[in-house]
């Protein structure tokens, strides 16, 4: 291969994280850019942002892969006036290609939660929900689906596994939130990058012990624990995901490699969880 191009990678990251894959209601796959452009670098992040567009320029990248859509609903206009449509005005004009890989990730194996569950040392990992038992991406291993359930090497309480998560994850100001009985031992444990409160009344099947997730609701949580449900903690969506982009930036460099394709691939790792403080009740700034 003399030069890589966007449509190389477009093919690559349909293969990793395949298309079909993707929910009914995601919009994924390339956003915009050309597809026989020359790449020069590559960035990997959660969500598109002003921030990711500046390392990415930084760092001559001009191929973004992100987790979060841009779009989601219908679009009737990209104007510069609207905070999205500077973001397509920006990328059009720096030459730099967007695409999203979102549920289709999720799904995945490896994919988001397989991220999450590996950075937890979960082993023996099964989604959650499985959608396909066949094989079909891109150096995948095993059954793909929703959320991944595993086992800690040790049984702790749920304080320490909560201990445990705050080490394994990145910082963000909201932290991690737990809910259940604090010295109650765990040692299953399911996860789901991302928002998985849906996933909640599929546990009890499958011997969970604690639930890992994020974007966990009051009203969920409690029918969910009054009803004898296992522990769950939270953590921010952002931070959930996050571990992915190493995993993705990972798996591309290497087909790079393998094709003796020089060109550099980097994680934006400054965090775009909208949160940004977090303040104990009755305390002040």
């Amino acid at each position: 291969m003399s030069e890589l191009t966007t449509r190389d990678l477009v093919e690559l990251v349909e293969k990793l994280y395949p298309p079909a894959r993707k929910s009914d209601w995601d919009q994924i796959g390339l956003v915009c850019g050309r597809l026989d452009q020359e790449v020069t670098g590559v960035v990997v992040a959660v969500d598109l942002t002003h921030e990711v567009i500046d390392f990415a320029e930084s760092n001559e990248a001009n191929f973004v892969l992100v987790h979060h859509p841009l779009f989601l609903s219908g679009v009737h206009e990209v104007s510069e006036e609207r905070f999205k449509g500077e973001f397509v005005h920006r990328l059009i004009e720096g030459k730099i290609a967007l695409m999203v890989a979102h549920t289709n990730a999720d799904a995945a194996n490896p994919g988001v939660s397989d991220a999450l569950a590996a950075a937890l040392g979960l082993s023996n990992t099964v989604p959650i929900e499985i959608i396909e038992s066949e094989v079909v991406g891109l150096g995948e291993s095993g059954p793909v689906g929703i959320g991944r359930v595993g086992a800690l090497e040790t049984p702790m309480s749920l304080r320490d596994f909560a201990s445990l998560v705050a080490d394994a994850t990145p910082a963000t100001a909201q932290g991690v939130r737990v809910a259940g009985d604090l010295d109650r031992m765990v040692q299953r444990v399911a996860v789901c990058g991302g928002s998985g409160d849906s996933y909640l009344d599929l546990l009890e099947p499958l011997g969970v012990d604690v639930y890992l997730t994020s974007d966990l609701k009051h009203h969920r949580t409690r029918d969910h624990l009054d009803a004898g449900g296992c522990a769950v903690v939270d953590i921010p969506h952002w931070a959930s995901e996050f571990p992915w982009c190493a995993v993705a930036a990972r798996s591309i460099a290497t087909w790079l490699g393998d094709n003796g394709i020089e060109v550099p691939v980097a994680v934006y790792e400054q965090p775009t969880d909208p949160w940004v403080l977090h303040l104990e009740s009755g305390s002040s700034a």
